[in-house]
């Protein structure tokens, strides 16, 4: 049975309480969903190119343009950014769905993933972390705010340039659905893009009331 089967009938819930129960991640993973992945690119104080996916990632500001990448502790990825202040966010293509998997292994701090998984580098204009050569886009960052909340490291980029393949564009509006971007949902799930609406954002003067209104 799906969600939308119970239309109309009274919800069960099940209730958890984040205090008294152990396992919140899980749960909160299947439920904050889909989920962007930010493949995020490192290079190591030693000189390793590092590639990992992290799907606790979003736009935090547009003026400055901030990205925000929340890491379950500090692993290679805030690591890296710390010591160099620099990072580069690309897009994760369904094409590259089961290399980008091999880039969340957890390998030793020495070993690029860029290597194990086959993945072309492609020069960064203006940081040092490489992009990924196949992705449909890239955000450099530099390093704008490290902190530490809970179990995570938040990790926050200025974005100081961005590079995007020109077929994602249809005159000067960027198509998503042409990035063919993939998500994270709730334990090994992951998903495509599926169908797209287009719903224009009502403006209050021509907002008329919803019919559905009690």
């Amino acid at each position: 049975m799906t969600w939308d089967t119970r239309q109309g009938q009274t919800p069960e819930r099940r209730i958890i309480d984040p205090d008294a129960s152990s396992g919140v991640y899980p749960v909160l993973g299947a439920l904050v969903a889909p989920r962007p992945i930010g493949w995020v690119s490192t290079t190591s104080p030693e000189g390793v190119d590092n590639l990992a996916p992290h799907s606790f990632f979003q736009i935090v500001s547009t003026a400055p343009p901030i990205v925000m990448i929340s890491s379950m502790g500090e692993k290679d990825t805030v690591r890296n950014a710390r010591a160099t202040g620099e990072f580069v966010v690309c897009g994760a293509p369904a094409a590259l769905m089961d290399r980008i998997n091999v880039t969340g292994i957890d390998f030793p701090a020495g070993v690029s993933e860029f290597d194990e998984a086959g993945i072309a580098r492609e020069a960064s204009e203006k940081v040092r972390p490489q992009r990924v050569a196949q992705s449909p886009f890239a955000l450099e960052c530099v390093v704008h705010d490290i902190q530490e909340i809970g179990n995570a490291v938040l990790l926050l980029g200025r974005v100081v340039l961005i590079a995007v393949d020109e077929i994602l564009f249809e005159d000067s509006r960027v198509r998503t659905s042409r990035a063919d971007l993939i998500a994270r949902l709730g334990g090994s799930e992951w998903s495509e893009l599926g169908p797209i609406h287009e719903l224009p954002r009502i403006a209050l003067e021509d907002y008329q009331g919803d019919e559905h209104r009690e």
